[in-house]
């Protein structure tokens, strides 16, 4: 019965090892893609158009003259006023971010130029502590207003914030009162204010400065508002749009004044301030 039994001759397959992190799968339209080919496009989906997430010296790196950014008080850094302890304490979270992201704080302000052009830059990274607004970021922005009304510069600020930060509890509310009223004398003062909003901008960031901008421009299908949409739906008991929050539904309900894709935005920026604020002409 030998015949029975035959004798396959073991083949040996070879494993081609894939290196980790060469694809990456968009979240809207669920494509797995080069790596490469969406650093290439500006972080952008090819597929669907879809903005990921970036990290705000990127967002700078995108919207500047290449090396024209020069940050200031690098150095501000929070405290603990309320020794505050959830899971961990405040102290120990703050010291984890500045470890995992190389900044003292989510904000950072400074000067730069956008195709030759000076302006006053100030943002927030969703990465530090979700963006949240504390002293240090509330005093950043306010400071980016203060400088841009002294140098006669247009300001232009790029919020991704999940909003207030919670364990600097009225130090944190106050932030909102401030840096509106220091987006008022920029205001006063003449000088042009562009806010930019990128995905997600919620809560005490979008209740202040980041919809006070004379000019308020959004990527397209971010996500902005003040509370998110499960909790208006258990508050109102109703179902919201699909849409509902995304910058398209704003922009069709007036909140802001248009939609720009991320490569169009520096074009953009330039167009609107050269429109608003023109330098004077030597005589």
């Amino acid at each position: 019965m030998a015949w029975f039994k035959k004798h396959k001759e073991q083949k040996s397959e070879k494993k081609v090892k894939i290196p980790e992190g060469l694809w990456v799968k968009c979240d809207n339209c669920k494509e797995i893609i080069y790596k490469k080919e969406i650093e290439k496009n500006l972080h952008v989906c090819p597929k669907c158009d879809y903005h990921f997430r970036i990290s705000l010296l990127e967002r700078i790196g995108y919207l500047v003259d290449s090396g024209s950014f020069t940050s200031i008080d690098d150095d501000l850094c929070s405290n603990d006023p309320l020794k505050f302890n959830d899971t961990m304490p405040y102290a120990k979270r703050l010291e984890s971010n500045r470890e995992k992201s190389g900044m003292n704080d989510a904000a950072l302000y400074g000067t730069a130029t956008i195709d030759s052009r000076p302006v006053c830059l100030a943002g927030i990274d969703f990465s530090f502590m979700g963006g949240s607004m504390g002293s240090v970021v509330g005093e950043k922005i306010a400071r980016a207003a203060e400088l841009a009304a002294e140098k006669n510069m247009p300001l232009i600020t790029m919020s991704s914030s999940g909003g207030a930060r919670m364990q600097e509890g009225m130090f944190s509310l106050m932030q909102m009162a401030k840096v509106s009223a220091a987006i008022g004398r920029l205001k006063d003062s003449g000088c042009l204010y562009i806010s930019i909003l990128s995905d997600p901008t919620f809560g005490g960031v979008t209740a202040s400065f980041a919809m006070l901008g004379d000019i308020i421009i959004a990527e397209p299908k971010s996500l902005v508002g003040f509370a998110g949409p499960r909790v208006i739906e258990q508050t109102i008991k109703q179902q919201l749009p699909d849409d509902f929050q995304r910058a398209e539904f704003l922009l069709e309900h007036g909140m802001i004044d248009f939609i720009a894709s991320r490569k169009d935005m520096k074009n953009t920026v330039y167009k609107l301030i050269s429109h608003f604020m023109p330098e004077p002409v030597e005589s």
